[in-house]
């Protein structure tokens, strides 16, 4: 348990540093304009390949840190 509680904070920065590059690299298909009212475009989109990949990766990682965050509550 103490061996844990010593690799925990670095398991943690490892998987914030992950998860932001992962948000970071996600290609957003709404513009500025987009997320303010305008674009035309259509409001559905289907994602695939590398774009598909980052957001699973993103809700894995995400799910990763939340999990590490309450292990370090409960030691």
């Amino acid at each position: 348990m103490e061996m844990l509680g010593a690799i925990l904070p670095w398991i943690q920065i490892v998987l914030s540093i992950l998860l932001v590059v992962a948000i970071l690299l996600q290609r957003s298909g709404a513009e500025v304009g987009g997320a303010l009212g305008g674009g035309g475009g259509s409001f559905y989109h289907t994602k695939r390949g590398l774009e598909k990949f980052f957001f699973y990766l993103t809700i894995i990682l995400a799910v990763l840190f939340t999990l590490s965050a309450l292990i370090a509550v409960f030691i």
